[in-house]
C-alpha cells in the first residue's frame, strides 16, 4: 500500500521512533500484560477468535504478545521508523504501511485493535468515522473490535505537564511536555533530550489530537454497523471502545 508522503509525515519521526521503547520501558510499561488484557476481552467477545490486526501498531509490542495467544497477526503503521522496528521484531508478521482512514487490506480479521489513543490524531469528526469504518471493514461478522481514545473535553486537562527520565540501554533520556487547549483539539508540545557514548541530542516535536467527545466516538461504531460500548479504565486510564460486528 502506497502511503501519500504528505500524510506520513504526521507520523511519529524516526529520531522518536528509534528511542519509543526506551522511554516506555524505562516509565515501567508492561506491554504484554495489556496486551493479554485486550485479547481476554476479545476472546470473551468471541470465543474461538484466532486472528487480530492492529492498527497503528507502533513498534509492534503488542504483537509479540498477539503472536502468542492468537494463530494469525498483522499490524498496520503509518510511521516508516515504527514499521522497520516493529518488522525487525516480528519476522514473518506482515506490518502493513497505511493510513487508518482508508486502508483495505483485503482481509478480515476476528479481532482489530486500536491502541495508544491512535483516533485522536483524526482532524475532524469525518475523519474518525472514516477510520472507525476503515476498522470495522475489516472485521469478520461476529468478530470484535477494539479501539482506545484520547481525552474526552472534559476529561483534558489545559496546562498539564509531565516529565520523566530514563536510563535504557546505555542511553539517557528526558522527555517533557506540555499540553494546551486549542478550540476542539490538545497541542503537546514534547522535548527531549538524549545522550549516550556518541553526545548529547535534543529535539522537539508537537502531537495535535482531537477532543472527540464520547457520544462522537459511538456515533463513528453505529455508522459503520457496530453497537459499541465505552469500559472506563483500560491500558492507559482513558478507556475502551468495545464493539461486535453483527
Amino acid at each position: 500500500m502506497t502511503v501519500d508522503p504528505a500524510v506520513e509525515s504526521m507520523a511519529y519521526s524516526r529520531e522518536h521512533a528509534d528511542i519509543y521503547d526506551m522511554i516506555h520501558s524505562g516509565r515501567g510499561r508492561d506491554w504484554a500484560a495489556e496486551a493479554d488484557s485486550i485479547a481476554d476481552i476479545a476472546v470473551a467477545k468471541r470465543p474461538g477468535a484466532d486472528s487480530v490486526l492492529d492498527v497503528a501498531c507502533g513498534t509492534g509490542e503488542h504483537l509479540r504478545r498477539f503472536r502468542e495467544r492468537f494463530t494469525t497477526v498483522a499490524g498496520l503503521e503509518l510511521s516508516a521508523g515504527m514499521r522497520e522496528l516493529a518488522q525487525r521484531k516480528l519476522p514473518g508478521v506482515t506490518i502493513h504501511a497505511g493510513d487508518m482512514r482508508d486502508f483495505d487490506l483485503g482481509q478480515r480479521f476476528d479481532v482489530v485493535t486500536c491502541m495508544c489513543f491512535s483516533l485522536g490524531y483524526m482532524t475532524s469528526v469525518g475523519q474518525l468515522h472514516e477510520a472507525i469504518a476503515s476498522l470495522v471493514r475489516h472485521v469478520n461478522p461476529g468478530g470484535v473490535v477494539i479501539a482506545e481514545p484520547w481525552w474526552f473535553p472534559e476529561k483534558f486537562l489545559d496546562g498539564f505537564v509531565s516529565g520523566a527520565v530514563t536510563h535504557e540501554r546505555g542511553h539517557v533520556i528526558s522527555r517533557v511536555s506540555h499540553s494546551v487547549r486549542e478550540g476542539g483539539r490538545s497541542r503537546m508540545t514534547v522535548r527531549y533530550t538524549v545522550a549516550n557514548a556518541q553526545g548529547i541530542r535534543d529535539f522537539t516535536e508537537t502531537e495535535i489530537h482531537s477532543l472527540f467527545s464520547r457520544e462522537e466516538y459511538l456515533a463513528g461504531f453505529a455508522r459503520a454497523g457496530v453497537e459499541a460500548e465505552f469500559q472506563e479504565g483500560g491500558p492507559n486510564g482513558r478507556g475502551m471502545f468495545i464493539g461486535t460486528r453483527g
